[in-house]
């Protein structure tokens, strides 16, 4: 074939042309075979058209300037190609004559688009690919493939071809209709033509990209237009891959494979991303009241630190209750007895978060608080009486502010106790929360319990792990019912800035607390001396 596409040529494939039409009028076809045969038909008509009148311009095939004619002539060719290859590909038994006529039409379009594209184009064959072994290498794909082209034949083809492999397409002619099929499909890969009138398949890639909702969704652009700085330009732009009409069926399902493969792994990666914010929320909802910012933000950071489904765990529990609450709920209406409880419980919330403890839970007017849980840290026992005094301190503020409102005043004593509890998500499919069992809690509440207004007392247990140089009041031997063994505590009324070797506690465990000099005077007053 020389550069211009001689008469003889022409003649050429309008005998094709005509054996086609014979075909259509002299043989008993199946319904499916004579409308494809139909649509072969006109394509050789288009294809005639393309080349006459680019041979009557005197144009030559390998030196076409226009992008557009070049677009145009490759789709023409490309359609007549395609169908050739569709008819041959569904026709369970063609005639001798059929399948000689589809070859000579398939190798007369090899041959234009060679020279069309200045270059030797390989042959592949494609009895190597067929469609049952493509379909057995990739038996698991399934997915919505959205097909934008404003040719009718293009769209027609490429629906056949891909309908095939066991996928659904949705076809549209305009930009309109292809974001109409989004807005209500889940599609999972685009074929996008570029020349159209209206909106490009440009902007149309550009529109995919800024999306927030499309911008994940593969697209392939098929396309006439060979240029490499075109094919450039679209990758840049957002585009995931390339094919040149007429496109090869083999490689189209190749890159529909590959494309498929890139979404799946897209979804997957949504998927996990939802589960991991669902985690985050379920943290945030269940600690973001009662924990520190710090805490929670280790938790989000390695959420497989916390066994939800519990765990043993040493910690150090902090119970506070207001002295006296009973007879002052009885003497208030229940407005003011409320207003008396906020004040307290919120500034007591913010001092235990501050110190990198666990609000665990508000049982009237007590405190339950944990340090170690859910996150255990070297200085637990440390952080416990720490906040029990800046507790303690902070009661000047709360009863002046009650005074102020016509509130009364009010002692709290708090208790410390350090031990082993199961810590979990404790509850039921409906409602859980995060808290801890065992038989630590109980004792806290013993000592708690034997606190006088004002008081912080500690267990020997916790003091046995506090690396801090403490001032420290009585000291009791309790037998609380209900538990065995002599519980030694201490009370705590500050915390020494300089060790002094007649005041102090060390955690090596061998050196008791000793007595305040001042033992004749209450906890409450010692408390406030010492702060």
């Amino acid at each position: 074939m020389s550069n211009v596409v001689p008469t003889r040529e022409l003649v050429r494939l309008q005998g094709l042309q005509v054996k086609v039409g014979q075909l259509l009028v002299k043989n008993k076809l199946s319904d499916i075979i004579k409308e494809d045969l139909s649509r072969l038909y006109d394509a050789l008509e288009l294809s005639v058209a393309k080349l006459d009148d680019l041979n009557l311009q005197g144009i030559p095939l390998d030196s076409i300037d226009s992008a557009e004619i070049r677009h145009d002539i490759r789709n023409a060719i490309g359609i007549t190609k395609g169908y050739a290859e569709l008819i041959k590909d569904t026709a369970e038994a063609p005639s001798a004559t059929l399948s000689n006529l589809l070859d000579k039409i398939m190798l007369w379009s090899a041959k234009t688009i060679s020279t069309l594209e200045r270059t030797r184009r390989k042959q592949t064959d494609s009895n190597l690919f067929s469609l049952t072994t493509l379909k057995q290498q990739h038996p698991d794909h399934r997915g919505h493939i959205l097909i934008l082209d404003d040719e009718p034949a293009n769209r027609e083809l490429l629906s056949r071809h891909i309908q095939q492999l066991g996928l659904e397409t949705f076809a549209c002619a305009t930009a309109d209709e292809a974001y109409e099929v989004l807005r209500n499909n889940d599609i999972d890969l685009i074929l996008l033509d570029l020349i159209m009138p209206g909106v490009s398949g440009h902007q149309v890639l550009a529109d995919l990209k800024a999306s927030q909702l499309w911008r994940a969704i593969p697209v392939i652009i098929i396309s006439g237009m060979s240029d490499q700085e075109e094919v450039i330009k679209c990758i840049q732009a957002g585009a995931d891959d390339y094919l040149q009409k007429p496109f090869n069926k083999v490689l189209l399902q190749a890159r529909l494979h590959a494309g498929l493969n890139r979404k799946r792994w897209v979804d997957k990666e949504r998927d996990l991303s939802i589960e991991l914010e669902k985690s985050h929320r379920f943290i945030k909802n269940t600690f973001g009241r009662y924990l520190s910012t710090e805490i929670v933000s280790k938790l989000l950071d390695k959420p497989d630190g916390l066994d939800m489904g519990g765990q043993l765990q040493t910690v150090s529990i902090l119970m506070a209750d207001i002295r006296g609450f009973t007879t002052i709920s009885e003497s208030l209406p229940p407005q003011k007895v409320v207003k008396v409880l906020n004040n307290y419980l919120g500034t007591m919330a913010d001092i235990i978060m501050a110190h990198d403890g666990t609000v665990d839970e508000f049982i009237g007017d007590a405190i339950l608080a944990l340090f170690g849980a859910p996150v255990a840290k070297a200085d637990d026992s440390d952080r416990a009486i720490a906040c029990a005094l800046a507790m303690q301190a902070e009661m000047d503020a709360i009863n002046e502010r009650n005074i102020a409102e016509g509130l009364p005043s009010i002692n709290i004593g708090i208790g410390i106790n350090t031990g082993e509890v199961v810590a979990g998500n404790i509850g039921s499919k409906k409602r859980a929360k995060y808290g801890v069992v065992g038989h630590a809690v109980n004792v806290t509440s013993r000592v708690e319990d034997q606190t006088q207004p004002g008081e912080i007392l500690v267990a020997q247990s916790t003091l046995d792990h506090c690396t801090l140089n403490l001032e420290t009041g009585r000291n009791l031997k309790l037998q609380p019912k209900g538990v065995k063994e002599t519980i030694s505590v201490t009370a705590i009324n500050g915390i020494n800035d300089q060790s002094s070797p007649d005041d102090t506690h060390n955690d090596t465990g061998n050196d008791k607390p000793n007595r305040n000099r001042d033992e004749d005077k209450s906890a409450t007053k010692n408390h406030k001396a010492n702060l």
